[in-house]
């Protein structure tokens, strides 16, 4: 009955192979090794329990080197593979957006990189603000002044400045009294009028420039003499002015004395050209005597000083009432006669040049041939602080 024994076995030998239990058909452990080993699979062996394969013997597997492992040994675990540097030649890894630098010491080998330290924030730029901070200033600073305030500003300052002018040359008979201290601020206060002159081009406004202008302060050494005459006790300059006419190129300068009998006026005409917007030539043609005018009563003052000494002139006063009728019809028959006109030769005589620094409605401030000339527009108010 041995026979139906051994014919069973072939069978019940290939039973694990094909087993459906995934168990059975899962490799032992210890079979899987390093990613550099070979994956080998248990060959099927047959029924007498020997492997299909080239090799003899029961059961093992064959490593690397085509070698084969004695039944029944142990299996030693498979030892895992060196690390591999996958640093780049630059000291970086290979995988994307890793770096990491290589640091040595002075002799070439690593080193340990120093701890770094946490940096402290920037020290802020000047002038480097951002938008919010620029908008926060703006909003935080007072508005531009408007035009108009500038405006009142300024002109507000020019009348200060010719206030204090005027001040300045009170008492000084036209400059011919003033002291060396007193042309000193004259000189300041003309030099900040001319630095703020409202009138760049003076020739070119006509309705500013022409008129009849009232001289209050001079410097002019040609005037010293009529100067000089109304410094005396019975002298008076009574006004010195200057009329300009840009339709007829002419220009008048007048003159008049006072005396206790008559009052003296003469004048020069003169022809002007435009040299630049500010400057113009003048060529003077001709001078002009009116008759004095006699006065019909002698008013003489009470006293005069003379070099020093007050004399009263009483006694003369009343040794002059008796002539107070001659003087009066004297004065009638003198009025109606014609000025007497005396022409200038043509020469560099009666050539001069006048250069306007300063003009407004109402002051002008001028210079000629070395000369400083400061005038106030006929019915100007500044003529009342005189």
């Amino acid at each position: 009955m041995a026979p139906p024994l051994f014919a069973a076995a072939p069978h019940a030998s290939l039973l694990p192979i094909f087993s459906p239990d995934p168990a059975a058909a899962r490799p032992p452990r210890g079979i899987l090794r390093s990613r550099t080993s070979r994956l080998r699979l248990p060959r099927a062996t047959g029924p007498t329990g020997r492997g299909r394969g080239r090799g003899r013997g029961r059961g093992g597997f064959a490593n690397e080197w085509g070698e084969r492992s004695p039944p029944g040994a142990p299996e030693t675990p498979a030892e895992r593979d060196p690390p591999v540097n996958e640093d780049d030649e630059w000291g970086r890894d290979a995988d994307e957006g890793n770096s990491r630098p290589i640091i040595v010491d002075e002799w070439g080998e690593p080193a340990e990189p120093e701890p770094e330290q946490p940096s402290s924030a920037d020290p802020p730029i000047p002038g480097a603000d951002d938008e919010w901070e620029e908008e926060t200033a703006a909003a935080a600073a007072p508005p531009p002044p408007a035009e108009e305030e500038v405006v009142d500003e300024q002109a507000e300052r020019r009348g200060d400045l010719k206030r204090c002018l005027v001040d300045t040359v009170y008492g000084t008979e036209l400059g011919f009294r003033a002291s060396s201290e007193v042309r000193g601020e004259v000189i300041e206060l003309v030099t900040q009028l001319e630095a703020a002159n409202p009138t760049p081009a003076p020739v070119e406004a006509p309705d500013l420039l022409d008129g009849n202008w009232i001289l209050i302060y001079t410097a002019y050494s040609e005037l010293l003499p009529i100067l000089a005459a109304g410094a005396t006790p019975f002298v008076k300059v009574k006004q010195i002015s200057q009329e300009i006419d840009s339709k007829s190129m002419t220009i008048v300068n007048a003159s008049t004395l006072t005396t206790p009998f008559a009052s003296f006026s003469f004048s020069a005409t003169a022809s002007f050209e435009v040299q630049s917007p500010s400057r113009i030539e003048v060529q003077f043609k001709e001078g002009s005597f009116q008759p004095p005018a006699i006065s019909s009563s002698v008013d003489l003052p009470e006293q005069v000083d003379i070099f020093g000494q007050k004399i009263s002139l009483g006694p003369v006063q009343q040794a002059l009432n008796p002539l107070q009728q001659a003087f009066a019809s004297i004065a009638g028959s003198i009025s109606g006669q014609p000025p007497l006109k005396i022409p200038i030769p043509g020469n560099n005589r009666g050539r001069s040049w006048l250069l306007t620094t300063y003009l407004d409605k109402d002051f002008r401030i001028s210079r000629g041939d070395g000369g400083l000339f400061i005038l106030a527009k006929e019915g100007s108010p500044l003529l009342d602080q005189l």
